[in-house]
């Protein structure tokens, strides 16, 4: 198991890259655009369960017939990372939606009243009040987005597409154990740091939180 992870230590870092990028760059666009389909979701109730539904949909996409068939939508090649990108986006987003709706709906009517009170209306109030408030709730909905990308780019490994995934492939192909363990462990370890991440920056974002809670 050392000697062959010290004879591939650089194909597996380039895969190791490769799919740290293909994992977040989706999670990052997914949330600016689930941030005003959420909020859009809140604001108006009678399109809350239409999208909410709709966006819940596109998960029960199988994430293969997804990259098989994006690359005849988009005109790209079967290999290019976008068509990962692409498949991942819609499937964060769908997770993300209800997510953002769930938050933004979670702050307190008298916080509402009492930013309004003192002059926080509109898109003001949103990005001062309103998000900052609905950060835990969203970041809970991140959390699980960012695992599930992790493992859902592995898949494109079936399609040939460079990443951590080819290490599960060319483990099964020879009946060989390193890669295979190499890249359970490195997956893993991707996502534990990923959520990780995304809890460091919710304390930045959300500092009232440990303020709350070391005063309960």
């Amino acid at each position: 198991m050392i000697s062959w992870l010290r004879d591939n230590a650089g194909t597996v870092a380039s895969y190791f890259l490769q799919h740290v990028w293909l994992a977040t760059l989706p999670l990052v666009i997914a949330l600016v655009l689930a941030i005003p389909l959420g909020w859009v979701a809140r604001r108006y109730g009678w399109l809350h369960t239409p999208m909410i539904g709709l966006t819940g949909l596109l998960y029960t996409i199988p994430s293969l017939a997804l990259f098989v068939v994006l690359p005849l939508i988009l005109g790209t090649q079967i290999l290019d990372p976008i068509n990962v990108v692409v498949a991942l986006t819609i499937y964060s987003l769908a997770l993300l939606v209800r997510t953002v709706a769930d938050g933004l709906g979670s702050v307190p009517g008298d916080v509402e009243q009492a930013a309004t009170a003192m002059g926080y209306t509109g898109f003001r109030r949103f990005f001062a009040v309103d998000l900052p408030v609905a950060v835990p709730v969203i970041a809970a909905g991140m959390r699980v987005a960012a695992v599930s990308n992790v493992s859902l780019v592995a898949v494109s490994a079936l399609l040939g597409v460079p990443q951590l995934g080819l290490l599960f492939t060319d483990g099964l192909n020879r009946d060989y154990f390193p890669p295979l363990v190499a890249g359970i462990v490195l997956c893993v370890l991707l996502a534990l740091a990923l959520d990780g991440l995304i809890l460091v920056l919710t304390r930045l974002l959300a500092p009232w939180q440990r303020i709350a809670r070391g005063t309960s």
